[in-house]
């Protein structure tokens, strides 16, 4: 009968370092303290706190959930393992192995949650691309990231927004800007953040050259409860008329709205609402949360060169390319990550980008 002890001890280790990075102690303690607050009769009189408090509940107990579960997995197998070998029962060699990887499998998993070291990891987030070099071919990528982004929203089952576009002069767009519900959006999406590029045989090429664009992604963390003061006379307004999904009444009326903070150059909008306030309203949210996220990096920023610290790639920096000819191949130029499935990457398939983005900036932090 083989002798499972080491590996049920390596699960036990690595369910241990989970209890440390999902702070299973303290949100214990949250969780009895929500559970009192979401049972208060007048709860949702207050809807922005009553979401805020069931989202959070939400989140730490599925973290319990998964930890405790865990610990009863590992538990059945060691029974399981010691009445094997107490008894000399090699026919439970195959369950157990089993058990054991599946089990192992699940802790791959929740790893990736050690990997979310920023303070807005876990918030919703907005995004934002620009066609950038590459005239019509630019505009058209950007429209191929912002399907890319829908697609990989579909996968994790997250909700995906379009707040406002602007559509391309031949195809695609000059610009659009989503809001990405779901735990752990931005910190995902940070993965995101810089300039793309495309090489293909043009199609809108009459002499089929290649062709080489750029598009630029923007990804800012949706805060709650932000306190920053922000001068009116700072921002300018546009209106203009709702396009695309979300824009159920299209060319009727000018209620989308496009809110520029001059200081920053940063830009927010709407086109949910039917009413150009509500849509201001929206958007003045939204700018108001980035330009205090803009304010944190600043700070950071600031904070690193102090330090000497070696700064990482940021906004404009190019983070991967997508070559459709001559070769087929999506490669992340930060991380080295490469695969020849250009067509999965497009339809969304990002997780093996993401994932090595934030494993790298995990050996990065702690280095």
């Amino acid at each position: 009968m083989r002798d499972f002890t080491p590996d049920l001890r390596d699960l036990e280790r690595r369910r241990d370092e989970a209890a440390e990075y999902l702070n299973v102690a303290d949100n214990r303690e949250r969780f009895a303290v929500l559970e009192a607050e979401i049972a208060e009769p007048g709860l949702w009189d207050d809807q922005e706190r009553a979401k805020k408090l069931n989202r959070e509940y939400a989140d730490i107990k599925d973290d319990l959930d998964i930890y405790d579960r865990l610990g009863e997995q590992i538990g059945d197998v060691e029974v399981l393992h010691e009445l094997a070998r107490d008894e000399g029962d090699e026919s439970q060699e195959p369950d157990i192995e089993t058990a054991i990887a599946t089990i192992g499998e699940q802790l791959d998993q929740l790893e990736l949650r050690s990997l979310f070291t920023g303070e807005h990891d876990g918030a919703d987030c907005i995004v934002q691309i620009n066609a950038k070099d590459g005239g019509v071919d630019a505009q058209d990528f950007s429209e191929m990231l912002l399907r890319m982004y829908e697609r990989w929203c579909e996968r994790r089952g997250f909700a995906i927004s379009l707040n406002g576009v602007s559509e391309g002069q031949e195809a695609g767009i000059m610009s659009a800007e989503v809001t990405i519900s779901g735990r752990y959006a931005y910190g995902l999406m940070s993965a995101e953040r810089g300039t793309h590029r495309l090489v293909r045989i043009s199609p809108f090429d009459n002499q089929g050259r290649r062709q080489t664009s750029f598009a630029a992604v923007q990804v800012w963390p949706l805060l709650d409860d932000v306190d920053i003061d922000i001068d009116e006379s700072d921002i300018r307004m546009e209106v203009f008329r709702a396009s695309g999904a979300g824009g159920q009444h299209v060319n009727k009326t000018s209620s989308a709205v496009r809110l520029i903070h001059e200081p920053t150059g940063l830009v927010a909008s709407s086109q949910e609402e039917r009413s150009q306030l509500q849509n201001r309203e929206r958007a003045m949210g939204r700018l108001t949360a980035m330009i205090a996220a803009k304010a944190e990096e600043d700070r950071q920023t600031e904070l690193d060169e102090i330090a000497g610290k070696q700064a990482q790639v940021g906004w404009g920096s190019q983070i991967r390319s997508y070559v459709l000819q001559p070769y087929q191949m999506v490669k992340d130029l930060r991380t080295e990550v490469e695969t020849s499935n250009v067509q999965g990457v497009l339809d969304g398939d990002l997780d093996t980008f993401i994932e090595g983005f934030l494993r790298q900036r995990r050996a990065t932090t702690d280095a």
